[in-house]
């Protein structure tokens, strides 16, 4: 079976495009709806007329075919038609990270060379005194705050406010393999990497995603997760594609959750590990029961609460696996699942479980999956402007993931860890480099080791070790609220140690593998307690 058999009407490959899908959408669906977030709306009917508009826009101001927009702000509905608006033009979107401070924001525009930026007012105090003027960045366009003050400047760049208003444009004529999106992704031992996300791909997130969640025409998908992040983004297309409708949730909220089910009809829903127990711990409510999903994607969650979540709210929980340069590339329905196993491989993708030659390992044993796809245009193209991270990523023309999995005879595969230096919490990526980096520009810290540890929530906890400078007693809280003001709020460490010297393997690396043996000791602060 096709990874798009399931759709009510597959899209043939050349039409594999934001503008061209919408169209064939709009005839197939007319005044039904398509997108809500907050008071802004808008049905299959009118989608191409508002995607046009936000296309014109861009283009009334300096955008051509082929530069990118950055857009930094919280799920608000410009966020999306921006993402179109440049796919209908054929610019490219640069969603950043709502929780970016001004150094990681910085690194974003520059390394993408936007040209302009999009943002919330609410978010330019995190880019404090940074200067944004350096590279190719031409002006910054501020979203509606209502009544309150615009600034002339952010970052040294000159700052206007954001309208929206633009005249409809034409479509640029682009291809299924032409770039709609850098998404970027925390890096592992070095800077954070632009993933360059073709139309295409998009076209696939919806497909292999609507399979797993059995989305069907008239649903209603109803999300809290961020829209700069794939798996919103993906919703939308989940929607597009089947004839159903995506509402954008402001946030993800513990007490309102279960009664914005029921207030918005949701028939599926997306949550991330951490949030199952998050919900679970909340007092039960008569809305855990009068809702109407059917099914929420939860990867990653341990079986006991797959259990719970559905004696509790009647919702079972789907399970898979995929990152922003594959993905939905292994799972299956919720009445597929195999307790302790993420799912089978996706028709259309052929994956191994290698060793570190990239030699395939026999069912059982435990080795670095790699993929690539049967499909043109289905994954990543590569990380922007990083050749070399490219070709290490795809070497032997297999994308490899760094994390470690186990095949079953049965074609399953199981999660076993991740092979690199990353941290997930919060839903979040965490590149250690990047806690590291930030915290040696503490005046009295000489080493760090920025390394993950078990959380209760089914996740990781950000935990570092630190060694200080000769003659220097380190202020541990006062070097958590360092570290607060330069990264943002989910990558801020828990645990701190401080020990005298870092444990060092043959070559010369750090021994992060007995930092976390030794994990959570009673010398440790605990920003928490």
């Amino acid at each position: 079976m096709s990874g798009d058999a399931h759709l009510p009407h597959a899209i043939a490959p050349a039409d594999r495009t934001v503008p061209r899908m919408l169209r064939l959408q709009a005839a197939r669906y007319g005044g039904q709806a398509l997108f809500r977030c907050g008071a802004f709306a808008f049905d299959f009917g009118n989608a191409c007329d508002v995607v046009a508009r936000a296309g014109g826009w861009l283009a009334a101001n300096g955008v051509k075919r082929g530069d990118r927009v950055a857009i930094l702000s919280t799920n608000r509905a410009e966020v999306l038609t921006l993402v179109l608006g440049c796919g209908w033009i054929g610019a490219v979107a640069v969603p950043l990270n709502a929780g970016a401070k001004g150094p990681q924001v910085k690194y974003y525009i520059e390394n993408s060379g936007a040209a302009l930026l999009v943002a919330e007012p609410s978010l330019i105090g995190n880019i404090g005194d940074t200067d944004l003027s350096g590279g190719a960045l031409r002006r910054v366009f501020l979203l509606s705050a209502g009544d309150d003050p615009m600034p002339l400047a952010v970052g040294g760049v000159a700052a206007a406010a954001f309208d929206g208003r633009g005249d409809a444009v034409a479509a640029a004529d682009i291809g299924p393999g032409d770039t709609l999106a850098i998404l970027y992704t925390s890096g592992t031992t070095g800077a954070p990497k632009g993933v360059m996300c073709p139309h295409a791909q998009f076209y696939w997130w919806g497909a292999h995603t609507s399979r797993f969640l059995d989305v069907r025409p008239g649903d209603l998908l109803t999300t809290s997760l961020p829209l700069f992040h794939t798996n919103a983004l993906n919703t939308f297309f989940q929607a597009l594609l089947n004839g159903a409708a995506q509402v954008v949730l402001p946030r993800f909220s513990a007490s309102g959750f279960w009664p914005a089910m029921v207030e918005t009809g949701a028939t599926q829903t997306y949550l991330l590990g951490a949030m199952i127990p998050i919900l679970l711990a909340q007092p039960p409510s008569p809305a855990e029961r009068n809702h109407r999903v059917r099914v929420a994607l939860g990867p990653g969650v341990p079986e006991h609460l797959h259990q719970e979540m559905f004696a509790r709210t009647g919702v079972r929980l789907a399970d898979g696996y995929g990152s922003t340069e594959t993905n939905f590339i292994i799972g299956g329905t919720a009445g597929e699942r195999v307790p302790g196993r993420i799912g089978r491989i996706a028709a259309g993708f052929t994956a191994r479980v290698v060793d570190d030659a990239d030699n395939e390992l026999p069912d059982g044993t435990p080795g670095e999956l790699i993929v690539r796809s049967d499909e043109p245009f289905s994954t990543a193209t590569g990380y922007f402007g990083n050749a070399e991270k490219t070709v290490e990523a795809w070497r032997n023309l297999w994308f490899h993931t760094g994390d470690r999995v186990v095949r079953h005879g049965d074609g399953t595969f199981a999660f076993v860890d991740r092979l690199k230096d990353s941290i997930r919490r919060r839903g979040e990526n965490i590149s250690a480099h990047e806690v590291e980096q930030a915290l040696l520009s503490h005046p009295d810290i000489a080493g760090v080791a920025a390394y993950a540890v078990p959380s209760p929530l089914a996740e990781d906890e950000v935990m570092v070790a630190l060694v200080a400078r000769p003659g220097r007693t380190l202020d541990i809280a006062g070097v958590v609220a360092f570290a607060a003001n330069l990264l943002p709020k989910y990558a801020v460490p828990r645990y701190v140690d401080v020990i005298d010297t870092l444990p060092q393997t043959e070559n010369g690396k750090v021994a992060k593998h007995v930092l976390k043996a030794r994990g959570v000791t009673a010398t440790t602060f605990d920003r928490d307690a």
